[in-house]
């Protein structure tokens, strides 16, 4: 598979969207009382770089509204933090309707429902973790991530639980996959690339985070879209043609010259890390074991190696296992300690 070229540098970061890379705020209302001077204040400690500032005010004063005057005049991306996805939905709607035309995106926690696993050693009882995903939520966190990587005007509005454990950047941008008109590219290369960025291969149910192959054409369903799929036309090793269609009925949309696929998983890592991680993780579960025999509790000795070596050999074989976030912190290391490639500003 081909890695990024000079090209792809250059587009991942200033490729024209829509909205373009410019903030524009829209309201009914402007700045008054004590807003003008906060705006003020605050935009000239921005640009000064003071690291800490802080904005008072009481319940509906209008610190939102002061805050994406003072994002739009930075011209910068932004993250927002809330404690509780309320209130991250709250902020979410109101960036949205004051940015209509920039990129405000939603990123919490895609949990519905979610039980830990549990273990009673007395017993030897096993309690699986069970979890409901809304898929929805899941969308919007593809979408958000997908917009952080494109666009200059984002805003994400996130709770703050759900920035943890999230893996290396660098690591999950390593993944994308960067295809242009033109390009030399063996089709079963791509499929097979597809499927190491946990794409599924489905020729019936075509849905977010699936690909299906059509004669000398691969149409993948981005996990960050909602109603537009990209199609990928090739004559012989070429890639001919690039489209974006609709997904239920097929009819191409748009064409386009260039495309990028993110990964289907904000927990994708490559091969190379994912050996390292589990080499790591084989270190740990030794020490475990061994802690756990000389304490005579040979029943959690058992269990923990089972249950970790089932983990290892569904990472080994499906590039992930459930609860995979309990072991980012090994595959994290690992990327981290990975030299940086340089980008294109």
């Amino acid at each position: 598979m081909p890695r990024e070229s000079d090209y792809t540098a250059h587009y991942w970061r200033t490729a024209p969207t829509p909205g373009g890379d410019a903030f524009r705020l829209e309201s009914d209302y402007t700045p008054q009382g004590d807003q003008p001077r906060a705006i003020e204040e605050l935009s000239q400690g921005l640009a000064a770089g003071v690291k800490h500032q802080v904005l008072l005010g009481v319940t509906g004063s209008g610190k939102t509204f002061t805050m994406a005057n003072v994002i739009a005049r930075a011209g910068k991306p932004a993250l927002v933090l809330a404690p509780n996805k309320t209130l991250a939905a709250q902020l979410y709607a109101e960036f949205k309707a004051l940015l209509p035309h920039n990129a405000v995106e939603y990123f919490v926690s895609y949990y519905d429902y979610y039980q830990p696993e549990a273990y009673i050693p007395a017993s030897d009882t096993f309690i699986e973790k069970d979890s409901s995903i809304n898929e929805q939520i899941d969308k919007m966190r593809h979408s958000a991530t997908y917009a952080l990587l494109t666009r200059q005007d984002v805003v994400i509005v996130a709770s703050v639980s759900c920035i943890y454990g999230l893996g290396s950047p660098e690591a999950y941008a390593d993944q994308l996959i960067y295809l242009e008109v033109g390009q030399d590219i063996e089709r079963e290369a791509l499929i097979k690339k597809l499927v190491e960025i946990l794409y599924e291969r489905n020729e019936y149910d075509f849905h977010r985070g699936t690909f299906r192959v059509r004669g000398d054409n691969v149409e993948v369903f981005p996990a960050y879209e909602e109603d537009r799929a990209v199609r990928l036309s090739f004559f012989g090793d070429e890639l001919e043609e690039i489209a974006f269609i609709d997904p239920l009925r097929g009819k191409v949309v748009e064409k386009t010259t260039r495309a990028t696929i993110f990964p289907a998983s904000h927990y994708v890592t490559s091969q190379a890390i994912r050996e390292q991680a589990i080499h790591a993780i084989r270190q740990e579960l030794a020490e475990r074991i061994a802690y756990f025999e000389q304490g005579n509790r040979l029943i959690e000795a058992q269990r923990v190696r089972e249950r970790t070596l089932f983990d290892i050999e569904m990472m080994k074989e499906l590039g992930y296992c459930h609860g995979i976030r309990s072991s980012r912190r090994w595959s994290t290391r690992w990327s981290m300690s990975r030299p940086r490639r340089p980008t294109t500003s």
